[in-house]
């Protein structure tokens, strides 16, 4: 296994409990991939970029439960929501059954007006009514964007801006106008209307390293082995079947399979040139791109908010997160640590770091008033440049299955095909993937994939086509 991030040790856990010895090789000094935290030279424990999960997210719950760390994520019932000037509103469940439970707390949500309102349900009940597969999708031509489907459907701009734009930018970690419209209405589909409990939000309760304590342990309990530092630098091949792979170290591991979970630009680096253009599943992957992520984490002098996380409109911050409220307060010190979460974020990339956290106090002190008075002791920005794949239009077509084309290797990630965006659960979902393909080709298939959370209520019978 080549990669310790959530694609390689579900991959890893699950074929760990299947009989094989697994030995995982990560090159950073830590597991979790992009969904990792380090230590900062004063003590604390920082997250490189603060990750969320949703109720419809079950194979990223099932993960959880395999390796003990159900318990470090605590689910929230309603989403908040913050305006510039601070003004709050809340997005619930009601009595009603999907798709109307969440309409009482959306028909009073103080953020928008009912021109809003009104266009906003009508697109919701067009996606409901085909079960998030509305036939005007694909424009003929090729592939739409979100944003391009919203305005086909007479979104108003403040509509898109402060309810489409606030969730899914987050979600796919795009701009609406480069993100494929089937990805985004997925979103809306699965989280928000086919299930009560599909937009629950879980956040960990911990620093996310401490997440995967469990996964070493469940692979050495079955005679397994992970290792960390310990980078590979490419395959050895013979008659198109991967016989080996060499690491940093000059070093030579063998083994019946191979599982690479690693980004889908690093991939081909680790095989041949003339390989990689003869293979259309390896070179494709240049067609796949990037999208980035900033982390800001603030320390403040002391308290100065007081709900668990905040989502924010019409600002370059897009979620603020509680981290002394949520970690419990460990240090009890007075003061507050708070991170700011900021997706697709092309502008703020080339930025100083200083003027990212100037940027973001200045936005912080019209939601939050406390910010205003408060002495920031310390902060630091983190810069995921290459955090997620791009999910433009028509790219399913660039995702490879789990199984290449080489004898004895497999792929995992969350830019394979896993029909799901780039995602905690898509990184599952291709671990679970590539593990029940290697099963398959060893004789023994097993299942690892749970199905997604079924429609209910109303939602159950929609599907007619819009």
């Amino acid at each position: 296994m080549i990669g310790g991030g959530l694609a390689g040790l579900s991959a890893a856990v699950a074929l760990a409990e299947s009989g094989f010895r697994v030995r995982l090789l990560e090159k950073r000094p830590h597991l979790g991939g992009r969904a990792a935290s380090y230590v900062l030279p004063s003590g604390e424990h920082v997250d490189n970029c603060q990750h969320v999960t949703l109720g419809c997210c079950t194979n990223l719950a099932d993960f959880y439960r395999r390796v003990g760390a159900a318990d470090k994520i605590r689910f929230y019932d309603q989403l908040l929501f913050a305006g510039p000037d601070g003004k709050r509103g809340v997005m619930n469940s009601s009595f009603l059954p999907a798709p109307l439970h969440m309409a009482p707390s959306f028909s009073v949500f103080p953020l928008l007006d009912w021109t809003d309102k009104r266009a906003i349900a009508s697109c919701m009940m067009t996606i409901a009514r085909s079960s998030g597969r509305p036939r005007d999708i694909d424009n003929g031509a090729g592939k739409i964007t979100i944003l391009e489907w919203l305005e086909r459907h007479g979104q108003t701009k403040q509509a898109i801006r402060r309810f489409w734009e606030a969730v899914l930018v987050s979600a796919l970690d795009e701009n609406l106008d480069r993100a494929d419209a089937r990805y985004g209405i997925d979103v809306f589909w699965k989280a928000f209307l086919s299930n009560r409990d599909g937009f629950r939000m879980g956040i960990p309760v911990v620093p996310l390293g401490d997440l995967y304590d469990g996964c070493r342990a469940a692979i050495a309990g079955k005679g397994g082995e992970v290792l960390t530092r310990a980078g590979v630098r490419g395959f050895y091949i013979e008659a198109g079947r991967i016989r080996g792979v060499e690491r940093e170290d000059g070093s030579v591991e063998s083994a019946d399979y191979y599982l690479t979970a690693v980004p889908q630009d690093v991939l081909p680096k680790l095989l041949p040139d003339d390989l990689v253009k003869r293979e259309a599943v390896f070179s494709n992957l240049n067609y796949l791109h990037t999208s980035p992520i900033v982390g800001v984490h603030l320390w403040f002098d002391r308290t100065v908010m007081t709900e668990p996380f905040l989502a924010l409109l019409d600002l370059t911050c897009q979620w603020v997160f509680n981290k002394t409220l949520l970690y419990g307060n460990r240090d009890g010190d007075g003061g507050q640590y708070l991170q700011l979460v900021i997706s697709a974020a092309y502008k703020l990339v080339p930025m100083p770091r200083q003027e990212i956290i100037e940027l973001c106090l200045l936005e912080l002190s019209g939601v939050l008033p406390g910010a205003r008075e408060a002495k920031l002791v310390k902060g630091t920005v983190v810069k995921e440049t290459s955090a997620t794949f791009s999910p433009a239009p028509g790219s399913d077509r660039w995702r490879p299955a789990q199984r290449s084309p080489l004898g004895g290797l497999f792929l995992a990630g969350d830019w394979t095909a896993t029909g799901w965006p780039s995602t905690m659960e898509g990184a599952v979902r291709s671990g679970y993937l590539a593990a029940e393909a290697i099963l398959s080709d060893a004789g023994t298939p097993d299942s690892f994939l749970k199905p997604e959370l079924p429609p209910e209520g109303l939602a159950r019978f929609c599907g007619s086509g819009s």
